[in-house]
């Protein structure tokens, strides 16, 4: 086998050819290594003091995952200081490579061991991957641990959303308007898929409703509003949540309007306008026989008119055939006079046909 100093001891003794420098290949050797060093001790020295930190702390951190995160764009101030508050806080199972791993998955790595120690501290059954896929779906695993320890309070209807109270009407027709507070505490189990706040609120807005729309007056629910809340924690409403329902209490149940009464005014108008409508069809079809009538009876006076027109002619005919004389026409004319003045005596006879004064 070749010696290597050997071999570079041959080849620094060869003469140059023209044009070449005259570097011997061990210093070219000695500056490429040089620079290499420079540049690995420019590292070291960047996480130098991360090192050390943890080498203090027993966080078990080495220098070449350092230099891996660096390479790899990790936040290694965020690992390294997360790793010495596990080992702190006595969680030795979770590794620099499990803390890597979530913040490469876009996971906040502070928060869920924030979250870890606080659990561990309260007695709660959570562990690193548990928590992990909570932070990842985008819930708040701190408060999530938070809320377990320290229930929250939930207002129904939610302020934010414009409603301030929960209107539901009896069976007597008296409208009510309630505002409720849910007590709730977060299920850590059932936080990965479960609903949220807005759920809970919908679902005990729906069984508010619903208890107060069976209840036969209104005066029961004001009496007795735990009635209420009885009634909505018997449904079971935190089914399928990512909470825990620990009470629904009342806070406050007003009286609105009548909807009852309402409603009745309401179709009262519109029976009548129904029966305007129907009294004006048939006001309408009156008058549109009465003009019927009124064209009839012109028709027929148009057709007197005519027979009445004929009856000259009639006479004119007689007078030529030699049925009627003259005194014979006379009489017919003093027969026709008589009876127009015993009309006009009476008032029978037209307007035209009286005298005047």
């Amino acid at each position: 086998m070749v010696d290597p100093m050997l071999a570079l001891n041959m080849l620094a003794q060869r003469a140059p050819k023209s044009g070449e420098l005259n570097i011997p290949v061990g210093t070219i050797v000695l500056i490429i290594v040089g620079i290499v060093s420079l540049l690995l001790l420019a590292l070291i020295g960047k996480v130098f003091n991360l090192w050390l930190q943890a080498f203090w702390s027993r966080a078990g951190v080495k220098m070449h995952d350092l230099i891996g995160m660096w390479f790899r764009k990790v936040d290694a101030r965020a690992i390294v200081l997360s790793k010495i508050r596990a080992v702190k806080a006595g969680l030795l199972d979770i590794t620099t490579n499990d803390l890597e791993t979530h913040y490469l998955a876009g996971g906040r790595v502070q928060n869920v061991i924030s979250s870890l120690i606080a659990a561990d501290r309260a007695r709660i059954d959570m562990t690193f991957k548990t928590a992990c896929a909570i932070d990842l779906a985008g819930r708040d695993v701190l408060e999530a641990v938070h809320t377990s320890v320290n229930p929250k309070v939930i207002d129904c209807p939610n302020p934010a959303s414009g409603k301030h109270a929960i209107e539901a009407v009896a069976k007597d027709g008296i409208q009510l308007k309630a505002k409720a507070r849910v007590t709730v505490r977060t299920n850590i189990e059932r936080l990965v898929g479960g609903a949220t706040e807005e759920t809970i609120i919908a679902r005990v807005g729906e069984g508010i409703v619903t208890s107060i729309g069976s209840a036969e007056t209104y005066k029961v629910v004001l009496e007795n509003p735990d009635v209420i809340s009885k009634r909505v924690l018997e449904k079971g409403l935190d089914a399928g949540t990512a909470f825990e329902i620990l009470s629904i209490d009342i806070a406050d149940v007003d009286v609105g309007i009548n909807v009852g009464a309402q409603l009745q005014a309401d179709q009262a108008e519109a029976d009548k306008r129904r029966f305007q409508a129907e009294a004006e069809k048939r006001a309408a079809m009156a008058r549109a026989r009465e003009a019927e009538m009124t064209a009839l009876v012109e028709e027929n006076r148009a057709k007197v008119v005519e027979a009445e027109a004929t009856v000259p002619l009639a006479i004119a005919e007689a007078f030529r055939n030699g049925n009627l004389g003259i005194m014979d026409y006379y009489r017919i004319k003093n027969i026709q006079a008589d009876t127009s003045m015993r009309s006009a005596i009476g008032g029978e006879g037209k307007p035209s046909e009286q005298k005047k004064p």
